[in-house]
């Protein structure tokens, strides 16, 4: 999620037989060896937030690891149906955090790989693996996304999937695209659920316009505390996001030789990101009788 999405508006400042037991090797940090020195910079900045997040997340109700530890779920009750059957399928997980979306989809059967530039957060999900049975299916690599396809040593997988909040972390979408699609097999398929970005040009009123849809410049922020509440602070503060449309993504995609089967804009999101909606079962929308902007979307797109 974006400092934005996380705190209101509030100004834009700028061991299966194809998943081997981690060795030594798996544990390290690939090195990152392309993008621009901003992004690099940027990259950095960002992998000290998050690094100081996972600790803090770990430790969280709204992670509540120890219910996903007794069997909950962390997808939304959409995702396996517009996914379908993943038994015995080869799912890779990019920008995992602590795994647990990763590994409610090694619950449904298939085998999964996650990765994220976290060595905190991966740490955590292979704890998490390990308590809950799923080692076996489920392995957890730590490197960039961009890096992804070195890192795994030009392994291919039926499904790349990305969740809730990770696009906002990426300056450049055409690289991104051309990672998901160098990543997957023949017939293969990304599927995404993102956060809409119409919300993000809405003030905290969520109705009215404050913020211009099409600013792709880097915005900086400086927060204490992660989305997941105030009871304790980080020290890596600092935070630098990207803005992308939906026509961005799409067009990114097409480019990389991807064709979109759907693109589904959903009137629900994951938490109270304005004071105005109200909560419906695991989500939150615009009240009825209230007119309302799309605040979520999930796309599915084949190689």
């Amino acid at each position: 999620m974006s400092e934005q999405q996380e705190h209101g508006s509030g100004g834009r400042a700028g061991t299966h037989p194809a998943h081997p037991a981690p060795e030594a090797d798996e544990a390290r940090e690939v090195p990152e060896v392309s993008g621009t020195r901003e992004a690099r910079e940027a990259r950095e900045i960002n992998r000290a937030n998050w690094e100081d997040r996972a600790d803090v997340h770990a430790r969280s109700a709204f992670y509540d690891l120890p219910g996903f530890r007794a069997g909950a779920s962390t997808l939304r009750p959409y995702e396996p149906g517009e996914v379908g059957e993943v038994a015995g399928r080869s799912l890779l997980h990019l920008q995992c955090h602590m795994g647990q979306d990763t590994l409610s989809w090694a619950r449904l059967g298939a085998r999964v790989t996650g990765l994220d530039f976290s060595a905190r957060a991966v740490a955590t999900a292979r704890r998490l693996a390990a308590d809950t049975g799923l080692s076996g299916r489920a392995r957890f690599v730590v490197a960039d996304v961009h890096e992804a396809a070195r890192a795994l040593a030009g392994e291919r997988f039926d499904i790349v999937y990305t969740g809730i909040g990770a696009l906002v972390w990426l300056p450049d979408l055409d690289r991104w695209a051309g990672t998901v699609a160098s990543l997957l097999k023949p017939g293969g398929f990304l599927y995404l659920v993102e956060l809409h970005p119409v919300a993000e040009v809405l003030g905290d009123d969520g109705r009215t316009v404050e913020y211009d849809y099409f600013d792709r410049r880097a915005q900086e922020f400086d927060s204490p505390h992660s989305y997941t509440g105030t009871d304790h602070e980080l020290t890596s503060t600092r935070s630098v996001q990207w803005q992308h449309g939906v026509g961005d993504v799409v067009t990114a995609l097409a480019r990389a030789g991807l064709r979109v089967e759907f693109l589904h804009e959903r009137p629900s999101t994951l938490f109270a990101r304005f004071p105005v909606l109200e909560r419906d079962g695991g989500e939150y929308r615009y009240p009825a009788g209230v007119p309302g902007v799309p605040l979520s979307y999930s796309l599915r797109a084949s190689r």
